[in-house]
């Protein structure tokens, strides 16, 4: 019973360990370019400038992702269709959203994207600029009755060393 067992469990691990593989995404289908080398000219320059999905950084072009694939392989079955680079961005934007462009188009849902760095810097200026217009604020000299009473306290406090307290390395 405790071989069976063992057993069991050497395979429930054989099977936990090779799980990821199994969750990994397929490797792309090879890339097939287009016959006419104009249409595959203008395919290649979309594919620059469109950014993959999966990747986020990379253009379509330069990532190995299968989506990516999906993705050159729609843009050249449009071109071939007859499409115009701005219909194939179109549908790229209707399918994926703006953030598949490199350069989404600026409009009010795309202000943040364009506007929003240079809001931030200057948001940041001008908290800097009315810092450093701020007045110091001076302290009032002490009056001679305030002068009198902390000589007062200073001559009745015992200063030096707490006999009390012990040295921080006396060796203890």
């Amino acid at each position: 019973m405790t071989r069976l067992r063992a057993l069991l469990l050497a395979l429930a691990g054989v099977m936990v360990l090779s799980s990821p593989l199994a969750a990994q995404e397929p490797a792309a289908l090879p890339d097939r370019p287009l016959a006419s080398p104009g249409q595959e000219a203008r395919a290649q320059a979309l594919f620059e400038v469109v950014r993959c999905v999966v990747c986020q950084h990379e253009s379509i072009a330069d990532s190995p992702a299968g989506i990516a694939g999906d993705m050159r392989r729609l843009i050249r079955e449009e071109i071939a269709a007859g499409a115009t680079d701005q219909a194939v961005r179109d549908d790229l934007v209707r399918r994926y959203g703006d953030y598949v462009l490199f350069t989404p188009p600026v409009r009010t849902g795309t202000w943040l994207l364009w506007f929003g760095p240079a809001f931030l810097v200057l948001l940041g200026l001008a908290g800097l600029f009315a810092m450093a217009r701020r007045k110091t604020v001076e302290t009032p000299p002490l009056s001679p009755e305030e002068e009198r009473r902390l000589a007062d306290l200073l001559a009745g406090e015992r200063l030096g060393p707490d006999p009390d307290a012990s040295a921080p390395h006396d060796g203890r």
